[in-house]
């Protein structure tokens, strides 16, 4: 089969080390089913694979893609729940299982005609959800809204802000938090950026460190060091930090004596759990909230895909197409 497969890693030029080459077709181990992948999409996440950060060199080579959509053997078309975990090494949260991982990390992924995984990773695909829209789904909306409404307890009436409003986990938290009935207000470095995050809802959007008009109950937090002073800054006392990521770095003044004075919570948020995913959904079907898919390309084009990614020109998703669907 045909897959784009991390063969080395290579921080300053992480696309040196993705190779589109036929692979075996997967076997099937017992309590696990074969899915034809129909589509996938693109994360940040493969890029720090390819860069060598966080996925050790001895896991290498690996099929990458941590989302994807297809049909099981038998024809059903499923999205693919993204981590693989036992919750009872979690205390009874998937996502606290120290042995966890994401599709990609241990496991090949899902750039590639057929990927095998857990019979539980199979998730229905709704008629509602396009198989582009169902690929973009698994990290980037699982993780919004399990740090909007399991870390962070969003609430009818809270206002939230969104920090860095076009990544994929930002715009997912923008399109939940409306649909929850939060005021959003965003940032974002450029008006076409802003003006993305208003088409999605939002109901302001600044510059990046602007003042907003008034304090916000939480703060949904991806881009780490460069916009930290201004998250906190932004909180209304006992408000919330939620954090999946830092891809600015993550090294950023902590800021220690406003956050016990003004009695702040910074929470750590990673994926979600099979429930809360399940749960977005039906969030989603109620509330007509989409993913938004910037473009597609073929397998063959996924080294352009991703330039596009790394060069964070994309509003919303890259899905790349890997067969027909039925």
């Amino acid at each position: 089969m045909r897959a784009a497969v991390a063969t080395s890693q290579n921080h300053d030029n992480p696309l040196e080390g993705l190779v589109l080459q036929e692979m075996p077709n997967p076997e099937v181990p017992t309590g696990w089913a074969r899915v034809r992948l129909v589509a996938a999409s693109l994360n940040p996440h493969d890029v720090w694979t390819l860069r060598g950060v966080g996925h050790p060199a001895e896991r290498i080579p690996m099929i990458l893609g941590c989302d994807g959509a297809g049909y099981t053997d038998d024809g059903q078309a499923v999205i693919i729940y993204p981590v693989v975990a036992d919750a009872a090494r979690g205390m009874g949260d998937m996502t606290m299982d120290p042995q966890r991982s994401i599709i990609s990390e241990l496991y090949n992924g899902t750039f590639a005609e057929y990927i095998t995984v857990p019979e539980s990773s199979l998730v229905p695909k709704p008629e509602w959800l396009s198989f582009d829209e169902a690929a973009a789904m698994g990290i980037a909306w699982g993780t919004a809204y399990r740090m909007l409404f399991t870390r962070a307890g969003l609430t009818a009436g809270d206002r939230v802000l969104v920090q860095g409003a076009s990544g994929g986990v930002a715009s997912a938290a923008i399109s939940l938090a409306k649909a929850a009935g939060a005021t959003v207000y965003v940032t974002a470095r450029d008006e076409r950026k802003r003006q993305f995050a208003l088409d999605l809802g939002a109901d302001e959007a600044f510059e990046p460190g602007a003042r907003l008009p008034q304090r916000v109950d939480i703060v949904v937090e991806t881009v780490g060091e460069a916009t930290w002073s201004h998250s906190l800054k932004s909180l209304r006392p006992g408000g919330t930090v939620v954090i999946c990521g830092a891809t600015s770095g993550p090294n950023a003044n902590a800021d220690l004596n406003r956050i016990f004075y003004q009695q702040l919570s910074i929470v750590g948020s990673t994926t979600c759990t099979l429930a809360e995913f399940y749960n977005c959904l039906r969030v989603m079907e109620e509330s007509g909230a989409r993913p938004t898919i910037d473009h597609v390309v073929d397998l063959d084009q996924i080294h352009q895909g991703f330039e596009s990614l790394i060069a964070g020109n994309n509003l919303g998703k890259i899905v790349v197409h890997i067969s027909e669907e039925k």
